[in-house]
Formats: structure tokens, sequence, C-alpha cells
């Protein structure tokens, strides 16, 4: 359950970014709302998390799939280029988070 836990807070996080966006500074109601609620889903599922993941392990797999994911979303929706250097930046960027998840003692495996 705990790496459930983290998947919603991180498509929350994902959801509420990307509102963020649509929201056009906060003028839009609609995106407002759902940037809001889709913020609070994802620290409330984070907050499950850090209950049975260490916090370093779990904010490191939130933040790198979450860049990973809004970059993703960003170029496929909004419009954002993604050249080389940012694609082996975000790749250098999952390789960390595999190796603190396989490697380290700090893991929760």
């Amino acid at each position: 359950m705990k790496y459930l836990y983290l998947g919603v807070a991180i498509v929350a996080e994902v959801i509420a970014t990307s509102a963020m966006k649509q929201s056009d500074g906060f003028s839009k109601l609609s995106w407002s709302l759902i940037t809001a609620l889709g913020y609070v889903i994802a620290f409330y599922f984070l907050s499950l998390t850090l209950k049975t993941i260490p916090t370093g392990l779990a904010y490191a797999i939130w933040s790198g799939a979450g860049i990973v994911l809004i970059s993703l979303v960003a170029w496929m929706f909004q419009g954002q280029r993604l050249d080389t250097p940012a694609i082996v930046g975000m790749a250098l960027i999952v390789a960390g988070v595999v190796i603190m998840n396989t490697l380290s003692k700090s893991s929760a495996h």
C-alpha cells in the first residue's frame, strides 16, 4: 500500500501542477479549484506514505517522478519543448531515484 499511496500523491501533484498552469495565475476558478484539490490530495497521500517510507526516499521518488511526468504532460499538452539536455537531465534524475531505491541502506526495501 505504501507505494500505491505514493503513486496517488505523485499523480495528484502532477494534475495539480498542470491545472495551475491552466489557472492563468489563479484567475480561472475551475482550474484553481482543481489545483487546490490536487495539492490537498497529494499532501494527504504523501503523509500516509511517510508513515512507512523514509522521508528522503519518499521525497526523492515523488519529486523525481513528478519532474518527469510534469515535463511529459507539458510537452504533450502545453507545447513545452524538451531538448536533449532536458531529456538527459531527467534520465539522470530517474537513475538517481532507482539507485537510491535499490542500493541505498536508507531505502525501505
